[in-house]
């Protein structure tokens, strides 16, 4: 049966009718001890059926009354915050926005329920119901001065485990990154919150996985690809999907790290960027605010890959920026009241940035690599002026161990753009540094160094007759650690190749789509091309330069552990553009150290 259009037995009910008296009279009766209204009161409000006319009638009432909200009712306001306004028709969207802002004045008791009410929608939702959640917790910020201090825990609380869907990821931390727009003084807090649940996502996906995971979806694609081959022409379909399929990470972890780090790029170059332009005040107090989370969370981090792109990135917009940047953590370095662990992730840093920063200029290596060596000389002094014998100790001498090999590093990546231009006085520059006395010294970095940044820099040093390394190098080699029995088992262990567990933190971007933002700034590894310029080697050196080169890591049979049952010390290092190799072997390695 149709009535005006509509199926007549299978259209429910419209609900025009409610029942019991009105809400100051059901608080009345509650007060003397009646409370059949009241829980039928709360029946009605709880109904998933209920419309839009009665949820603005019953909204009216609740104004009309908010001064005797108190406590006693927190039940029935639980009740009122859960209904779903959201998305609803605008008259009621703008009757809710006036009961919380009447609420949270009247009885600030209930501030951190409707936070909490507001927060909760930040989950996967339409963009127009973000807008209203953003335009209720603006109200209440207005009534509520002091809203801040009480959601910066409920916004913790409630962001979603990591393990949930990107989507659900990425919509909670754009809204928490647009709260910062409108509630400032929450800014470095709430990227403290971000930043360290990527970390989290960071070092649960290492390099070798997160590479090891692209090469079987590439080789699965390929099968698939010869598959159809034969049954159809799917050319086109294929040149058409190709884009998406690309564009998304095959690890599941990388994949969530993936969508954040798009989500949190985007929100430094929109909040630095008014009108297409750089405003430099903005610029300054984001770097800020990213300066004391790198402190605090990144910097301790052992093992992360991509997180800290967000401060590459950001000094990309302004050489003052990276400046800044490389001098904080000179004086970390240099500083002998830091730990020592600091002090050697600080000079990781240091050289990591120097060699893989494009955006910064010959000029500036320069001045930051006599910083650097005028340190490690003396250093040199100091150990010479004290009468004892000097022995290589990285124990003792860690911070010096790193910073000789930040030399090395940046040298092996930017000697090219040194000598480009007036190659005398580019030598004359190296030959100033003395690097000679630094390698021939009683500590002997190159014994400490990894073995592919000792065997480039011997050689690129050699070739332009600034250093000869290869004497010291195959004496050290003659005097290698001796073999060790695995502390995770077996018999088949060598000798550790990387006792600095060096750390590279701006070895190539592995990501996809955030990694587009970070391609233009970023500098790859070249080649050396005059190889005929290069001592004889022996097949296995030939082989394991050519591993440096192509950014794997040479094969060995084991490693020594550290602890009982340190998992897979055999760490490579990303074999997309060249890099030292990394090891990790610290019983500490896994994930964010307490300072």
């Amino acid at each position: 049966m149709e009535v005006d259009g509509r199926d007549f037995l299978n259209t429910p009910l419209v609900k025009t009718v409610r029942f019991g008296g009105s809400v100051a009279e059901t608080l009345a009766k509650h007060k003397l001890g009646d409370s059949s209204d009241y829980e039928l009161l709360k029946h009605q409000l709880a109904d998933p059926d209920i419309k839009d006319a009665q949820i603005v009638s019953w909204l009216q009432e609740f104004r009309s009354c908010v001064t005797q909200l108190t406590k006693d009712h927190e039940q029935l306001i639980y009740t009122v915050l859960k209904l779903p306004w959201v998305g609803r028709s605008q008259a009621v969207v703008e009757e809710y926005m006036a009961f919380l802002g009447n609420l949270v004045s009247a009885q600030t008791v209930y501030l951190c329920a409707c936070l909490k009410m507001v927060v909760f929608h930040f989950t996967p939702n339409l963009p127009r119901n973000f807008d209203q959640c953003h335009r209720a917790l603006q109200l209440i910020t207005r009534y509520v001065p002091s809203t801040s201090r009480f959601l910066m825990p409920i916004l913790q609380e409630n962001f979603p485990f990591i393990q949930k869907s990107s989507r659900t990821l990425e919509c909670y931390v754009h809204n928490l990154l647009r709260v910062t727009v409108y509630i400032p003084s929450i800014r470095r807090d709430i990227l403290e919150v971000i930043i360290g649940k990527m970390l989290k996502l960071d070092v649960s996906a290492s390099r070798s996985d997160i590479e090891e995971a692209e090469e079987k979806a590439v080789q699965n694609q390929r099968s698939e690809e010869q598959t159809e081959e034969g049954l159809f022409d799917m050319d086109e379909d294929v040149q058409a999907d190709q884009p998406s399929r690309t564009a998304v990470m095959a690890h599941p972890v990388a994949e969530r790290l993936d969508t954040l780090m798009a989500v949190l790029m985007a929100y430094i170059k929109d909040f630095c960027h008014v009108n297409g332009s750089l405003h430099v005040e903005r610029t300054k107090e984001l770097y800020r605010d990213l300066w004391g989370v790198f402190d605090k969370l990144i910097l301790p981090t052992h093992g992360s890959c991509h997180v800290q792109y967000t401060l590459f990135y950001l000094c990309s917009f302004r050489l003052a920026l990276a400046e800044a940047f490389l001098d904080h953590l000179w004086k970390i370095l240099q500083s002998p009241s830091q730990p020592a662990i600091l002090r050697q992730a600080a000079a990781g840093y240091l050289g990591s940035f120097l060699a893989r920063a494009r955006f910064i200029p010959v000029v500036t290596v320069r001045a930051c690599l006599d910083l650097l060596v005028s340190w490690i000389h003396r250093y040199i002094d100091d150990q010479d002026k004290s009468g004892r014998q000097a022995c290589c100790d990285i124990s003792l001498h860690g911070p010096f161990y790193t910073g000789c090999q930040a030399v090395f590093y940046t040298l092996i990546f930017r000697h090219r753009a040194m000598l480009e231009g007036n190659m005398k006085k580019g030598l004359e520059y190296l030959q100033s540094l003395n690097l000679e006395r630094v390698v021939m010294c009683q500590l002997n970095p190159l014994k400490v160094c990894l073995p592919s940044v000792t065997s480039m820099f011997a050689a690129i040093t050699r070739k332009y007759q600034v250093v000869f390394c290869y004497t010291i190098i195959e004496r050290n080699n003659r005097h290698v650690l001796p073999v060790v029995r695995s502390s995770a088992g077996g018999d088949c262990v060598t000798t550790n190749t990387n006792p600095l567990d060096s750390f590279f933190p701006f070895d190539p971007y592995l990501l996809k789509r955030s990694g587009q933002l970070i391609e233009p700034f970023y500098q790859v590894w070249e080649e050396l091309v005059d190889t005929e310029l290069l001592p004889a080697k022996t097949g296995q050196q030939v082989k394991d330069e050519d591993d440096f080169l192509c950014g794997e890591m040479p094969q060995m049979e084991g490693i020594v552990g550290m602890t009982p049952g340190s998992y897979d010390s055999n760490i490579r290092s990303p074999s997309s553009v060249g890099s030292p190799s990394t090891l990790v072997i610290f019983c500490y390695r896994t994930v964010i150290y307490d300072i």
